[in-house]
């Protein structure tokens, strides 16, 4: 039925009609799994923005070099988010429906400062990465637990992208010593 033959009564069934998706999983498999990775999509969205805010707000000699890295790696995080609830709704699951909803879920913290130092940006960044992987590690488990490899399989490639991005931070954080070493 298409809209424009539908009856009112017609429209309003299909908007009652839950979001169920065809899947093998259990129901309680559905729940875990979504509910795993809701909370890897709102934290994943909140570090999104934090590094979107400090790539905005960077200043200092290392301006261009740190402003296109946040840049990168905003773009990266964002890239993450579609795969990450198309994935909940593969599995059977709903997911995030507003700014609110990422609120109540993220473990990321804001920070909404006026200023921060370029080398505390890096520090925090690296720290959210960090703890990042471990939370996709855990999210892993869950889907291995219910024999969720295709999950498992995307986590898996975060995992190695998140590490990255930390490794990155780590490494233009790195100062020199008096020795100029």
């Amino acid at each position: 039925m298409s809209k424009s033959t539908a009856t009112p009564q017609d429209l309003e069934r299909l908007q009652e009609a839950p979001l169920l998706t065809p899947t093998d999983l259990k129901q309680e498999a559905t729940r875990d799994i979504a509910g795993a990775m809701n909370a890897i999509l709102a934290d994943v969205f909140a570090l999104y923005l934090k590094t979107k805010n400090f790539h905005w707000h960077m200043s200092g000699p290392h301006f261009r070099d740190y402003h296109l890295l946040f840049d990168e790696q905003g773009d990266q995080l964002f890239a993450m988010t579609d795969a990450i609830a198309e994935r909940i709704r593969k599995v059977g699951g709903t997911t995030l429906r507003s700014i609110g909803h990422i609120a109540r879920l993220q473990r990321v913290l804001d920070n909404d400062a006026p200023f921060v130092e370029p080398e505390d940006m890096l520090e925090e960044l690296r720290d959210e990465n960090k703890t990042l992987a471990s939370r996709l590690r855990e999210a892993h488990g869950v889907c291995e637990e219910h024999e969720d490899i295709a999950t498992a399989s995307l986590i898996e490639v975060w995992i190695d992208e998140t590490e990255r991005r930390t490794w990155f931070l780590f490494e233009a954080s790195r100062r020199r010593d008096s020795t100029g070493h």
